[in-house]
């Protein structure tokens, strides 16, 4: 029951915030297509930019989706609100809080990132949405949520989540696969990025939306930053309730 809760929270700040998350959720990838794809007319590994382009962005998407959703909100809860305080005293567990927060915010990218799908059909690339393209982006919305809790654990103040998203999710938004492939990045610094979650998720994306096969090596990697993260925000919440 604790789980539904926080789906039912975030369900009523989605409906009453309705216009204003979808239009956040628009914007930037629509100017992110605009001034690369339809602005800079070139080819990219023999197919043009914007087929190779549309699947970062909607990547990109479902992890700003996800992470903004949970960590400033989390964040003004946790510092001004106290609703961590209201949560340690209720009868809720607190896995279930931290669970479903994540939930919440992965379906918030989910919908972020389904939004740019839609909006590019009428493009006709020919690119390929599938089933598993929707359950990628879920899985890559629940790692940023769960990224999103741990900042929230450990912002002091109300400016410290915006500033972690100018040092760490601005930079991956552009330099994860997004925009321009890493094969050309200097080895060590290409390593490094592939590594990361969503450069994991650019690629299958962009394997699927071509036709090709995605390796279940990404969903595995996915799968171990959200273990990752989870479990780093377990600990918090059960350390400050032993406080």
């Amino acid at each position: 029951m604790g789980i539904i809760t926080i789906l039912w929270e975030k369900w009523t700040e989605f409906k009453r915030d309705f216009y204003k998350i979808t239009l956040a959720a628009m914007v930037a990838p629509l100017m992110y297509l605009i001034v690369f794809g339809l602005g800079i007319q070139t080819t990219s590994h023999g197919e043009p930019y914007l087929n190779f382009l549309i699947p970062g962005v909607v990547s990109l998407t479902t992890m700003n989706g996800s992470f903004n959703a949970i960590a400033q909100n989390l964040n003004v809860q946790r510092l001004y609100e106290k609703a961590f305080d209201q949560v340690m005293i209720s009868p809720t567990p607190l896995w279930q809080f931290i669970v479903g927060q994540i939930l919440g915010g992965s379906l918030r990218g989910l919908y972020a990132g389904s939004i740019i799908v839609l909006l590019t059909l009428p493009i006709r690339t020919g690119l390929i949405f599938n089933g598993l393209s929707f359950l990628i982006m879920l899985l890559n919305g629940a790692v940023f949520s769960a990224v999103g809790v741990v900042i929230s654990f450990l912002a002091k103040n109300h400016a410290d989540v915006p500033r972690f998203s100018n040092y760490i999710i601005m930079p991956m938004a552009y330099l994860c696969n997004t925009f321009f492939s890493t094969d050309q990045m200097p080895s060590g610094l290409r390593e490094f990025l592939s590594a990361l979650p969503l450069s994991q998720t650019s690629g299958m994306m962009r394997s699927i939306s071509a036709g090709e096969a995605a390796g279940f090596t990404g969903i595995l990697i996915l799968l171990a930053y959200l273990a990752v993260f989870t479990g780093i925000a377990f600990w918090f919440i059960y350390k400050k309730k032993n406080l």
